[in-house]
């Protein structure tokens, strides 16, 4: 495998601002070929799906182009990918649609490693029809996610059982296949939030037991598009239909209004764009994504070992969780240091960061907003050993 992060680097015109962008839980920066994708996209004639001539014929091209690139993202059928603006209102759709047949009783199971787009839908839902919330809860010390725990909170009356495939606060990566095959043993639907495993992980919908998988494009450099990819397309024909059109079926049921055309065309090239991060890469796009992607994990895991390693050596210095599977997102705090001090500091050396209030989520579980907040910070494709030094020597000026 050939992983090139130089390589990688100068495909981002944005790294050019002579910043360290260690910003990529809020999306990655945008590689140029996506972002000419888009710009082509909107220059050429683009109409309406449905006619003859040749701005309708690219119109469907692009659209089915797109559904085409998310399913080979997560070895799936094109014809279960709903398209859309992000991941969260994607769900929300979703959990409308389901939840219009749920009875007082029912239930959903919801974590507390998720971020809100995937907890926050499933929760109204549940409130509308009487039904319940059940919390599945981390370990504090790990930060893991114990799956023993869904065989207790998974009823015959769970309608959904919603996770993340990989948290973008404090990168533990659940065993959701296990979750799932709890949740399957009573019939309930297993939605995985997969947005910030995706840019980092080989996807596959069937190995992890999900029956949906939602993912956001910028979270890999692509435009602001979201999916949700069904398992089993024929699912989408049994959930009420939110399109304006009548007698819609397939993903367009869940798909409200026109699509944008043009960042369907960035989606696409975003996704060539993960399938070509290593040279070796050869075969199918699926193939090829595969390859890439595990480079990438590769990569990554070693540039994280070297980066909690030496904050954990900085005696000042806390990291959040110890999970054994990660993606490269990680938080850490500082002794005496409120959050928002210590993300100003780092800016001062031209580093992106993030201050987390610590009032929600995972860290709410762990008391975090009593210590001042917490530091978040995310790899990225284009991240290097340089990079993490400097951010090392930054933090440790803060002790």
């Amino acid at each position: 495998m050939a992983f090139d992060v130089a390589a990688v680097r100068g495909l981002f015109p944005a790294l050019g601002d002579g910043w360290v962008h260690l910003d990529a839980p809020a999306g990655m920066q945008v590689p140029e070929q996506v972002a000419t994708a888009v710009s082509t996209a909107l220059r050429a004639p683009v109409s309406g799906p449905g006619g003859i001539f040749p701005a309708s014929q690219r119109a469907e091209a692009i659209v089915e182009a797109a559904r085409r690139a998310i399913a080979d993202l997560v070895g799936a059928n094109p014809a279960g990918v709903v398209l859309g603006p992000n991941s969260p209102v994607l769900l929300q759709r979703l959990a409308d649609a389901l939840g219009d047949g749920w009875m007082i009783g029912d239930d959903v199971v919801v974590s507390r490693l998720d971020h809100p787009g995937n907890v926050a839908p499933w929760q109204r839902a549940a409130q509308r029809s009487g039904g319940t919330v059940r919390w599945a809860e981390v370990d504090i010390e790990t930060c893991e996610l114990p799956v023993w725990q869904y065989q207790e909170l998974v009823t015959p009356r769970t309608k959904v059982v919603a996770l993340t495939a990989a948290s973008g606060a404090v990168g533990t990566r659940p065993d959701v296949r296990h979750a799932a095959e709890a949740a399957h043993e009573h019939g309930a639907l297993v939605v995985v939030d997969a947005s910030a495993a995706a840019p980092f992980l080989p996807l596959d919908i069937a190995s992890m037991g999900a029956d949906v998988v939602a993912v956001n494009a910028s979270s890999w450099g692509g435009p602001p598009v979201g999916a949700l990819v069904f398992r089993n397309p024929a699912m989408l024909d049994q959930l009420p239909s939110v399109s304006l059109e009548a007698g819609v079926r397939g993903p367009e049921r869940l798909e409200l209004g026109p699509p944008a055309y043009p960042l369907l065309a960035g989606l696409v090239a975003s996704v060539d764009y993960l399938a070509g991060l290593d040279d070796a890469a050869v075969g199918p796009r699926r193939e090829r994504l595969l390859t890439s992607l595990g480079s990438v994990k590769s990569y990554q895991a070693g540039l994280l070992a070297n980066l909690t390693n030496g904050l954990r050596r900085l005696r000042h210095v806390m990291v959040i969780g110890d999970a054994m599977r990660r993606v490269p997102s990680m938080a850490f705090t500082v002794n005496g240091v409120k959050a928002e001090d210590a993300i100003e500091h780092l800016a001062e050396r031209g580093i992106c960061a993030f201050a987390d209030p610590g009032t929600g989520g995972v860290f709410a579980v762990m008391g975090v907003g009593e210590v001042g907040g917490a530091v978040r910070i995310g790899l990225a494709h284009y991240t290097n050993a340089h990079e993490v030094d400097q951010l090392l020597r930054a933090v440790a000026e803060l002790g």
